[in-house]
């Protein structure tokens, strides 16, 4: 089932930011755009560089209002250690995220429950606390920061110019479409 276009469900959870433990609710979330950015685990091997790739956009990120909510399985604590150990993860300014009960990996449907562990899977919410976006791949296909930030734009775009829509790979500036009759069959 999608969740394209529904809220996003209530949770709490603990995290770790910018050397600190946070609580981190469903209601934090709101007012700003917020990209909830799930992972199998910490001390692996394609979650570092995905979760690196973020950190190297992250300020842009910031420009566009965009918070960020990386999650896994692990608590805060391991989180912690992660960062505190590694020099991809240590340079990670946003917030991650500890779910060991899984409520919040279960609120966007990307538990493995035989593992145990979020499938990668990457959702773009509005202020309102709508998905907007979302990408789930499989665990050994790594994701572009890149690619997200054009998304993020597009959904941007989208929400500020209700009556346009973006096409396959618009960037920012670019011509969009405002889907009407006379489009039908012409592009």
């Amino acid at each position: 089932m999608s969740l394209i276009n529904t809220a996003i469900k209530p949770f709490k959870a603990q995290a770790y930011k910018q050397g600190k433990f946070v609580e981190v609710t469903d209601v934090d979330t709101k007012g700003k755009w917020a990209v909830f950015f799930f992972y199998p685990a910490d001390f692996t091997f394609v979650c570092p560089t995905e979760l690196g790739d973020v950190a190297d956009h992250y300020a842009e990120l910031q420009r566009l209002d965009v918070e960020v909510y990386s999650v896994s399985t692990d608590t805060h604590f391991t989180h912690k250690a992660w960062h505190d150990s590694s020099e991809t993860i240590g340079k990670i300014q946003y917030t991650m995220i500890g779910d060991p009960t899984g409520t919040v990996t279960r609120n966007f449907n990307v538990m493995r429950e035989s593992e145990g562990l979020a499938d990668r899977g990457t959702f773009v919410v509005d202020p309102d606390g709508v998905i907007q976006a979302m990408e789930v791949t499989a665990e050994g296909v790594g994701r572009n920061a890149a690619d997200l930030l054009r998304r993020i734009k597009a959904a941007q775009y989208v929400r500020a110019h209700p009556g346009e829509v973006c096409p396959a790979k618009w960037e920012e500036g670019e011509k969009t479409l405002a889907p009407s009759l006379h489009l039908v069959g012409k592009i």
